[in-house]
């Protein structure tokens, strides 16, 4: 039987929205949101709100800054976000040593957001709803689940080669 590790809040370190600092290529963030809103700016060519949300304090104003970016168009972000999530979890794991423990201890397991509103990079369900315990009545694709469990794995054959 699959076993889970559920997650949702913000003070998990597996939440986009979890404070954790790292650097990609010179640029600093505060959290995986931050570095996937940018992202999604650069993506689409709009350098003001790029630089907004790099100066944005909080995931919440990162967030909203991200739904303002122009020239959005979803079938090219969803060829997309996937891979830039893993990036900036990448960088938020591997450059700070308590995070990665707090990820590689949940080896063994499907990694799952329990969001009970977040149908696409959650399930959809919250942690304590019976359905969340069966893949089967998920009610969301649990994206960052998916990219997160992807990410450990990865993380332990780097360090077993």
């Amino acid at each position: 039987m699959e076993k889970f590790t559920f997650f949702y809040r913000t003070e998990s370190p597996f939440s986009q929205w979890h404070p954790a600092l790292f650097e990609i290529d010179g640029v600093y963030f505060n959290c995986a949101e931050q570095y996937m809103m940018y992202q999604k700016a650069m993506l689409f060519n709009d350098a003001e709100i790029a630089a907004q949300i790099l100066s944005a304090q909080t995931p919440r104003e990162q967030k909203e800054l991200g739904r303002a970016v122009r020239n959005f168009h979803r079938e090219q972000w969803e060829t997309n976000c996937k891979q830039f999530v893993y990036e900036g979890n990448y960088a938020k794991f591997t450059q700070n040593q308590q995070l990665l423990e707090s990820l590689l201890v949940t080896q063994g397991t499907t990694l799952v957001e329990a969001s009970p509103t977040d149908r696409i990079w959650g399930v959809g369900l919250s942690e304590d709803d019976p359905r969340i315990l069966k893949r089967e009545t998920w009610r969301g694709t649990n994206w960052l689940g998916e990219v997160l469990t992807e990410l450990r794995e990865d993380l332990f054959t780097e360090m077993n080669k």
